[in-house]
């Protein structure tokens, strides 16, 4: 896709950025920003350009005084991507290519905020042909993500997000988690439990046609994209409300694990739309 027809969105964080780095967040590092900090002599911070008269005449020692500002600084945002079989499913579009979406509207709004932005994919293990390391550049991501659409994923489970952790730095970053997330509850707990000094979106890609588009009455044959084991259903009316109380207990499932981490989920049915991003960012992330 055309760098001039990715969809952007706005975001913000809710703490202070520790890097020196100069950006558009607030953070604790002393610089050229306009939030006041204090005072302090000239000899602490020597900038005579921030000399403070009154403070100056005030002081019985006859210091010289500077005013002192935070400066705005950059963060790290990271797109850690599900690669395992379920990401091949879609009715319409495969989610994996929705997450080629998610990825390169992420790409092109952390630039633009003047951000760091790197990828981790993972299926069964850490992907190491599907990593894109910190960088201020959007370029290499956005070619990653279009590779990602022809991308074909293995019968595989999902087994390697515990490991991304192991990629992330120490510094508290922005991750967007991008996955269907139809994997084991004790592998994304202990994942979660290991990014805690991380701020973690959950993007969770969903397709209606697995579970609202059931016909109410016949035989079906499904796939489990993850193993590759095929069964054969006979649906009946009591079947077909099974599995779709199945899928509502699975969502609230999901929505308890990562409310309980303070992470607001962000449902993805079927497509990407920014737009709708942005409103969570407003809603659910303190500025």
């Amino acid at each position: 896709m055309s760098e001039e027809f990715i969809k952007e969105f706005t975001y913000h964080i809710a703490w202070r950025s520790r890097s020196r780095r100069p950006g558009r967040h607030k953070s604790n590092q002393r610089g050229m920003g306009m939030e006041f900090r204090g005072h302090t002599t000239l000899l602490s911070y020597p900038d005579p350009r921030r000399i403070d008269i009154r403070q100056t005449i005030r002081d019985p020692m006859e210091q010289v005084h500077v005013r002192i500002f935070n400066q705005k600084s950059v963060t790290p945002v990271f797109v850690i991507c599900d690669m395992s079989g379920s990401m091949q499913y879609g009715s319409t579009r495969k989610k994996i290519e929705i997450a080629a979406d998610i990825s390169q509207s992420v790409a092109q709004s952390v630039t633009h905020n003047r951000d760091l932005v790197g990828f981790i994919g993972f299926d069964d293990v850490l992907r190491e042909d599907w990593l894109c390391t910190l960088s201020a550049r959007p370029h290499t991501l956005i070619e990653m993500a279009e590779n990602l659409r022809n991308y074909e994923p293995a019968e595989v489970g999902s087994h390697g997000i515990v490991d991304t952790v192991r990629l992330l730095p120490r510094e508290r970053s922005l991750i967007f988690m991008v996955s269907d997330f139809h994997m084991p509850i004790s592998d994304l707990e202990e994942s979660l439990v290991l990014m805690q000094r991380h701020h973690i979106v959950p993007v969770v890609l969903w397709d209606t046609s697995e579970y609202a588009d059931l016909p109410e009455f016949g035989i079906t044959s499904v796939t489990d994209p993850e193993t590759g084991a095929k069964r054969t259903l006979f649906l009946r009316k009591e079947y077909r409300e099974r599995i779709l109380r199945g899928f509502v207990e699975r969502r609230k499932l999901i929505e308890d694990l990562f409310l309980r981490y303070d992470m607001q989920p962000f449902f993805v049915e079927n497509s990407f739309d920014a737009d709708l991003l942005s409103e969570y960012f407003h809603q659910y992330v303190a500025a």
